[in-house]
């Protein structure tokens, strides 16, 4: 059974009318009950992200900062950026969720696993709040993966309309965490040039796939999986894990680059077929962007059904 992660807690991140809004994650279970997957997949309890290894990503000061805020009952932290007084608690149960996710399936209990968690991350970078994100949930993943579960490898996939440059600085200088984004260019947060491909024992380890909105749906598809397999034979990965932003729709009104629902579903049959051919099939994909919350609902139920059939 696939994992999923998802707890009535993420509500707790208010947000107003903010686009990254708790409506968004409430449309998501709601579909995904009304066509009963979320019987069929399994589920755990799991506990907040430590700080060791919150620390691998971000500051202590800065994640101090992001409490006393929240504590002191949140605002705009940010100009693009909400925390309420349950944020801070809330965006370590997130980033708890897709470590959680990442033992579980390296240690064999699944192939794929799915964290449905608000504030998204990939913005955060090492010591500041950006673009809805407060902390790096995937890159703090990935980092326990390689210091504490024995992998040498791993490919962050960020198909998120906006650039994941939060995740890109993580690790702009490791050799062992991959990261490949194909985002909407030029666009929100200005970086992702194809140009920018890492630095020093981390030279090629980052490759960026910006794509002119207009793009064909098509030519959108083809570039991927051309860029996606190309990459992956060169990292090899042990594991790969997906920064999934569903706001590529074309409905999205935050970004867009015309892409279907079904689309996403093509997405993520690529994304396995490199997992199958190099990690054991091992996938955890995390919730980012997606802010048209009847086209994330849909996009999610497609992407989770990709990831819950039996392959090989």
């Amino acid at each position: 059974m696939t994992l999923l992660y998802y707890d009535q807690q993420f509500l707790d991140h208010e947000t107003g009318a903010h686009p990254e809004r708790p409506l968004r994650l409430i449309k998501v279970i709601d579909r995904l009950e009304h066509a009963a997957l979320v019987a069929q997949c399994s589920r755990h309890a799991w506990q907040p992200v430590s700080m060791a290894r919150l620390a691998r990503v971000h500051d202590l000061a800065y994640a101090k900062m992001v409490a006393d805020f929240a504590e002191r009952g949140g605002g705009q932290i940010e100009s693009d950026t909400i925390v309420s007084a349950k944020s801070y608690e809330v965006a370590l149960l997130a980033a708890g969720a897709v470590c959680d996710a990442v033992e579980r399936v390296v240690g064999g209990e699944d192939k794929h696993a799915l964290c449905l968690v608000r504030p998204p991350g990939h913005h955060a970078r090492q010591a500041e709040v950006m673009g809805f994100c407060l902390f790096n949930n995937i890159a703090i993943a990935a980092r326990t993966a390689v210091a504490e579960l024995g992998l040498d490898r791993v490919l962050v996939v960020d198909w998120d309309v906006h650039h994941g440059n939060g995740t890109q600085d993580a690790f702009w200088r490791d050799e062992q965490v991959g990261f490949l984004s194909v985002h909407r260019w030029p666009f929100y947060p200005g970086t992702g040039r194809a140009s920018e491909t890492g630095a020093g024992p981390g030279l090629g380890s980052t490759m960026n796939l910006p794509v002119e909105f207009g793009t064909s749906r098509r030519d959108y598809l083809d570039r991927f999986r051309g860029a996606l397999e190309d990459f992956a034979s060169r990292i090899k990965p042990q594991l790969v894990l997906i920064s999934a932003g569903f706001d590529s729709h074309r409905t999205d009104p935050v970004g867009s680059l015309g892409l279907e629902s079904e689309d996403f579903g093509e997405l993520t049959k690529l994304v396995l077929d490199v997992a199958d051919a190099f990690a054991d099939g091992q996938v955890v994909s995390v919730l980012e962007g997606g802010y048209h919350p009847q086209a994330l609902a849909e996009s999610v139920e497609i992407h989770l059904g990709e990831l819950m059939k039996q392959r090989g």
